[in-house]
């Protein structure tokens, strides 16, 4: 049973949705990163559920940092932060203890722990527990920042609604930085807002897709087996609730095209080289290539659904209908945008250490 990622970063992830708290450590951090509590609480925020279009649990996040860190620097050991739940209202799930939601994780969860897992909520499935993994990942974000590497992730599309494209990375992805619901027209935001509302109105749910574009990587980071830059980040990304797929570059579209339009021609400019296109998102032989590492994620509809559905009932052994009652979101793609951009700071991070080292930099 695992519950940590990474080689020479490490991240663990600890708690269930409704029990007393969630917690995150993080081992092999570079000694003397800065540590910076208030950007911790912004990329919170981020992930945090808003208005109609998400679930009406309200958790203030309040984290605390309870080892690894003095003065405001990592001190080389293991970091943990801890997030208490505070709005937990676990009766919604007594009646439903031996009734799997579908396409949730409860009924291969019982088949794993044998009966014995926390089902509230999903217990340790839940997408709560993604709140201790975009604290832990924020702070790997930042040390990204400071060495001049950003990333930002937008909605592709809800349902048939789409956002455009990345155009001006460096402009947008500061634009996206501090929007709950980052889309980069607001046309289309709008758009994507009615369609969650009318799920929501309907009892059911909707997914989508978010890209991601992540500018000032240098080329020569990941393995070329089993490490790959792609494979490590995909690692990480299914590793996030409802997530369902994952594409590089332009994705599926290499299947329908000719390998004279697929292939990135390189060339010199301002003595460097680059590519002409960027179709394979950054990546070439899973090892980066100086260029933008560009992704997709598709986001599965929220499982959790009030409309009345056939399930079976694990303890009686009859089959039974279920219609879920509670807290839950029509959907969770625009507050996963913040956890997919934790989750490829983490994994890009640990990439850096695996080549680089994390030894400190030099001495006080």
């Amino acid at each position: 049973m695992k519950n940590t990622f990474g080689n020479n970063l490490h991240i663990t992830l600890g708690g269930e949705s409704h029990g007393d708290s969630l917690f995150a450590v993080l081992d092999g951090l570079r000694p003397g990163t800065v540590i910076d509590e208030s950007y911790i609480a912004s990329r919170l925020t981020l992930r945090r559920p808003s208005g109609n279009i998400s679930t009406p649990r309200k958790e203030a996040d309040e984290f605390k940092i309870i080892s690894g860190v003095y003065e405001g620097k990592a001190t080389g050991t293991p970091l943990c932060i801890l997030i208490p739940n505070t709005a937990k209202k676990s009766a919604d799930y007594d009646e439903t203890r031996y009734l799997p939601r579908p396409s949730h994780a409860d009924y291969s969860a019982f088949l794993k722990y044998g009966g014995y897992q926390d089902h509230r909520g999903g217990g340790h499935f839940s997408g709560r527990v993604t709140a201790a993994l975009v604290a832990a990942g924020a702070i790997a974000q930042l040390a990204l920042e400071n060495e001049g590497i950003k990333i930002g992730t937008h909605i592709k599309n809800i349902g048939t609604i789409t956002d455009r494209d990345f155009e001006n990375l460096e402009n947008d992805i500061v634009y996206l930085s501090d929007k709950t619901f980052p889309v980069l027209s607001e046309e289309s935001g709008e758009g994507m807002i009615n369609e969650i509302e009318k799920a929501r109105t309907d009892l059911d749910s909707i997914g989508g897709t978010l890209e991601t574009a992540v500018i000032g990587m240098k080329g020569g980071y990941g393995e070329p087996w089993f490490d790959t830059c792609e494979g490590m980040l995909s690692h990480a990304l299914f590793s996030i609730p409802g997530v369902k797929a994952v594409g590089f570059g332009i994705g599926e579209k290499f299947a329908t095209i000719r390998g004279s339009e697929a292939n990135d021609a390189f060339t010199y400019e301002s003595g460097k080289v680059v590519t002409k296109t960027n179709n394979n998102g950054g990546i070439n032989g899973g090892i980066t290539n100086g260029m933008p590492i560009t992704f997709t994620v598709t986001v599965k509809p929220t499982p959790s659904i009030a409309k009345e559905q056939s399930t079976v009932d694990l303890k009686n052994c009859e089959n039974k209908m279920l219609s879920v009652h509670g807290r839950h979101d029509p959907c969770i793609v625009h507050r996963a945008a913040s956890v997919v951009n934790a989750v490829t700071a983490l994994t890009l991070l640990d990439l850096i250490y695996m080549r680089d080292g994390n030894a400190p930099k030099g001495n006080i």
